[in-house]
Formats: C-alpha cells, sequence, structure tokens
C-alpha cells in the first residue's frame, strides 16, 4: 500500500481525517458509547462492559486519546477517560461543513 501524501491537503482536510480514522472502528464506536453513557469511564469498566480483552480496549483507547477524541486522568492505579469537549465540538463542525458542501439535489449521474 502507497503511502499517503498528508501534506499536499490542507490542515483541515488532515485534521479531518485523522479524526474519522479514529472513529472508523466499531470497537472505538463501543468505547465512545459507554463513555458517553456513564459521562466518564475506567477501562477495567470498559472490558466488563463489551467483552473485549483488555489489551484490545487499552489500544483503543489510546487510539481515541492520540486523536483528542478523548482525555484521561490518573485515578490511583486507573486512568478514567471522558469525552474531550473541544475536540467534540470542532468535530462537529468540521462534519458539518463537509457535509453541507453538497448544495444541489438534482443528481449528475
Amino acid at each position: 500500500m502507497g503511502l499517503t501524501k498528508s501534506e499536499i491537503f490542507s490542515a483541515e482536510q488532515n485534521h479531518l481525517a485523522q479524526l474519522l480514522k479514529a472513529l472508523a472502528h466499531p470497537a472505538r464506536i463501543a468505547i465512545l458509547q459507554e463513555i458517553m453513557k456513564a459521562n466518564t469511564c475506567i477501562c477495567g469498566d470498559l472490558v466488563t462492559e463489551l467483552g473485549l480483552a483488555q489489551a484490545t480496549i487499552s489500544q483503543h483507547l489510546k487510539e481515541l486519546k492520540n486523536s483528542g477524541l478523548i482525555k484521561g486522568t490518573v485515578e490511583g492505579a486507573s486512568i478514567c477517560y471522558c469525552i474531550n469537549p473541544e475536540t467534540w465540538q470542532l468535530l462537529e463542525k468540521e462534519i458539518g461543513n463537509f457535509l453541507s458542501a453538497v448544495k444541489s439535489t438534482n443528481s449528475c449521474c
């Protein structure tokens, strides 16, 4: 598979692609839904709720945290994860702008 030439795209295009890539896995969607439902979540709770291995959950949490969609704070031996509201607001705006770019309802095909 070839390398992506991200430098030829705008910062906005690269950022939206990064956020959407982080969302593009059903386990990550499930993790995010659990975090949203609980409003905060500890990794061990996710293992119980989703039935995935701890290592799998940890890897997906890492990807979500690296993208900025969630943030985590250390509480004793656990890490408590929550939604990062600033990134979610930006994502909502960027997806809205992207999807609203299609103005015509006429089919060209």
